[in-house]
């Protein structure tokens, strides 16, 4: 197989059009977000750029110390994200988000590196990419799960000073909001395995074709990368919101909300 066509900097700039076709419809359709649509695009181009350029330079320069350097600076970025979302959560309870998502998005890490691929730890070309991919869906998951948190104890107040009041336990009482956060979080990674390989085929199975992997072995690849993310989205955000839930009340079944 051919490896991948390279495009040149016209060929790759024509992309930047179709942004002008999306402005137009939200214009038209009185959308005021074109300001955060160009934000986005900017920010995630030069955001894309540097990280080409680093990692060009560590795949040229390999050195455990740069792989550990991307991943703490990854994780990093990933739990201010995700927290920046969801600024109305208490101390406690971020500090419990931010532990559980590098803990779950670190640990899920390691065991795709080291068990299922069977390579160094500290080889770049596939842990950063790797690590990318799952603390990428953890960290959505987590911001998901949190904002939907969020909205149902707002929506349930009153419910829970009523159940307080009658005296059930806190932990029963938002058991269910934190169960339908986690379902909630879920979902978009389920729905996208339902059609897998017959409505898309998935980033990382299509770069790999395109770079010339046999499809066969890209197929094992993106199977193994997705069941990865589902069991890192679901442990992140179990987490998350079942110990960030307990920062909520006190000992004696007193809420903080």
């Amino acid at each position: 197989m051919n490896g991948i066509h390279k495009l040149n900097l016209l060929q790759f700039g024509l992309i930047y059009l179709l942004l002008i076709v999306v402005l137009a419809i939200m214009k038209k359709r009185g959308i005021n977000q074109s300001k955060l649509l160009i934000v986005a695009s900017v920010r995630m181009t030069v955001q894309l750029v540097l990280a080409g350029l680093a990692l060009t330079y560590i795949f040229q320069n390999p050195h455990p110390a740069f792989t550990v350097m991307y991943l703490v600076l990854m994780t990093g970025f990933a739990i201010y994200t995700a927290l920046s979302r969801n600024r109305g959560i208490n101390r406690n309870f971020k500090i419990t988000v931010a532990v559980s998502l590098a803990a779950s998005g670190l640990a899920m890490v390691a065991f795709f590196i080291l068990a299922v691929v069977g390579v160094n730890f500290f080889n770049a070309q596939y842990t950063i990419p790797i690590s990318g991919m799952i603390m990428g869906n953890a960290m959505t998951g987590v911001s998901l799960g949190l904002k939907t948190f969020n909205q149902s104890i707002c929506e349930s107040r009153a419910k829970i000073e009523t159940l307080t009041g009658i005296g059930a336990k806190p932990k029963r009482i938002l058991s269910p909001i934190v169960n339908s956060a986690l379902e909630t979080a879920l979902l978009p990674t389920m729905n996208s395995m339902l059609g897998m390989g017959v409505i898309s085929l998935p980033g990382m199975m299509t770069g790999q074709i395109l770079s010339g992997t046999l499809p066969t072995t890209a197929i094992l690849y993106q199977i193994a990368i997705i069941i990865a993310i589902c069991a890192v989205t679901c442990l992140s955000v179990f987490c998350s919101l079942y110990f960030g839930a307990q920062t909520l009340y006190n000992k004696r079944g007193q809420f903080f909300i």
